[in-house]
């Protein structure tokens, strides 16, 4: 039974699961089969394994395979399967407190996780913080969250979630979901994203990646006001408005219109001219 408070729907659906597994490389219709040197070389750790819908899938591919499950209900049943694959570790625990690293013992990280809609933002944050040590990201998530992390500027649904993505990583709407490939059916649709690293951010330079979101974040503080105005407090609107036309921007751009790179861009040029009051100086 699936307990609401955790947002549990379940992957019910066989054709669905199927078409997910190809969709990530673990169906034996077309499964990605690592040599012997690779499967010591990464891992698969599931986010919210549930009964183990795709965790069969996932140990099928022969790397180890760490299954973070947070309901005690359910983590009897995946210690059941546990005893019949021998490459699969069962984790009881919240993934918002797990240590994604010290799980994968110095292997690269594959995740692949049905998410809870209600903490999405904040698990996708949290595996943001291991990006360096993440190949890829797979998630079943709601539509309208999907469609966000893969809007690019001027799309109503690009804001700070698409930045944040796309600063950490490359993401690709894969396939859209109905609710009644769930059991229970949720109230919305949903979606598979597959998120690839390293995104801009390996390349960006910059040096707090915490503080330049902060920035971001700053931005968009408020909705269709330009950059001048929701950055007041950290520099004075006619600054901005230089500064803008100095790296042939728009004086009055809006945070909806800006790529990453040209956050980027806005980020260095600010901490440039403020270096005791710019971003960086809230580190």
């Amino acid at each position: 039974m699936a307990r609401q408070k955790l947002g549990q729907h379940f992957l019910s659906d066989a054709g669905w699961r199927e078409k997910i597994a190809r969709a990530i490389r673990v169906s034996s219709h077309g499964m990605e089969t690592p040599s012997h040197s690779a499967a010591q070389n990464y891992c698969w750790i599931e986010i919210g394994a549930g009964h183990g819908e795709m965790t069969e899938y996932l140990v099928g591919t022969g790397v180890p395979v760490y299954a973070v499950e947070l309901d005690p209900a359910l983590i009897e049943r995946l210690q059941g399967l546990a005893d019949q694959h021998p490459n699969l570790t069962v984790v009881p625990g919240d993934v918002l407190e797990t240590d994604l690293r010290s799980l994968a013992d110095g292997r690269r990280i594959r995740l692949y996780g049905n998410l809870p809609y209600y903490i999405t933002s904040p698990i996708l944050h949290r595996f943001f913080s291991f990006a360096d040590q993440i190949d890829e990201i797979h998630i079943v998530i709601q539509l309208e969250v999907a469609l966000r992390l893969a809007a690019q500027p001027g799309n109503k649904d690009y804001g700070y979630l698409s930045v944040a993505t796309q600063f950490y990583t490359r993401p690709e709407f894969v396939l859209k979901l109905p609710p009644g490939a769930f059991r229970p059916p949720p109230e919305v649709a949903s979606a598979l994203v597959t998120l690839r690293l390293p995104g801009p951010c390996a390349q960006s330079g910059l040096s707090n990646a915490e503080a330049f979101l902060d920035f971001v974040k700053s931005c968009f503080g408020q909705k269709r006001k330009t950059l001048s105005n929701n950055l007041r407090q950290i520099a004075k609107p006619q600054q901005i408005r230089e500064l803008l036309k100095g790296l042939s921007l728009r004086e009055d751009a809006r945070a909806e219109q800006l790529s990453v790179a040209q956050f980027a861009a806005i980020y260095r040029a600010i901490s440039s001219a403020n270096p005791a009051a710019g971003p960086d100086s809230r580190t």
